[in-house]
């Protein structure tokens, strides 16, 4: 045998060797963003970016996904909340993934779009439902809110406020204007009564 042609098939089994293990190790389990504090896998990353784009759908303006909203809202948790939010946080996503296996049988991820609407009707129900009977009765320190829904609460608030600060609602939406904006010496001025 030509002692080239060995040479070079020992490197191309040896750099296979090497390369092996990347290509058989599983990234289901790897989010996609790395957080200091927060602990998330894959699954988990998945459901608050199907919530987002439900929340925020893909019309003719892009949607969640497109903007990267989900990033933004893990970003958001993991540096500004503190560690009873963060906790609040993961244990809603525990609880908000455990009531939609129940009600459909498998996970927020494996819901049709209708069905991920339906469950999110649901919980805005519930939250003003919520409301109304904490504002009828009267009281600030009434039964604390379920985890699921402060998760929801959270998601949305982060969603919409991603939303509102991205660069595409900033300049194709709302054209941003520095304050105090540009001097207009010829804006018409009405007349008012005197008083």
């Amino acid at each position: 045998m030509n002692r080239r042609i060995a040479i070079r098939n020992m490197a191309l089994i040896l750099g296979s060797v090497a390369v092996l293990p990347s290509c058989l190790n599983d990234k289901k389990g790897k989010p996609v963003v790395e957080l200091k504090t927060l602990k998330i896998d894959a699954d988990q990353e998945n459901l608050v970016t199907n919530l987002a784009e439900t929340i925020l759908p893909k019309t003719k303006t892009p949607g969640a996904k497109d903007l990267g909203i989900n990033l933004f809202i893990f970003k958001m948790i993991d540096d500004c909340a503190n560690k009873e939010q963060q906790e609040t946080f993961m244990a809603g996503l525990k609880e908000f993934d455990d009531a939609v296996n129940k009600q459909y049988g498998h996970s927020f991820n494996e819901c049709s779009v209708q069905e991920r609407t339906a469950f999110v009707n649901t919980l805005e129900k519930q939250g003003k439902d919520a409301k109304a009977n904490k504002a009828k009765n009267n009281d600030d320190k009434g039964k604390e809110a379920p985890k699921l829904l402060t998760f929801y609460r959270i998601v949305k608030g982060q969603t919409v406020f991603g939303y509102t600060t991205s660069q595409y609602f900033m300049t194709k939406q709302i054209v941003y204007e520095l304050v105090p904006g540009r001097y207009n010496a010829m804006f018409p001025v009405k007349k008012t009564a005197a008083v």
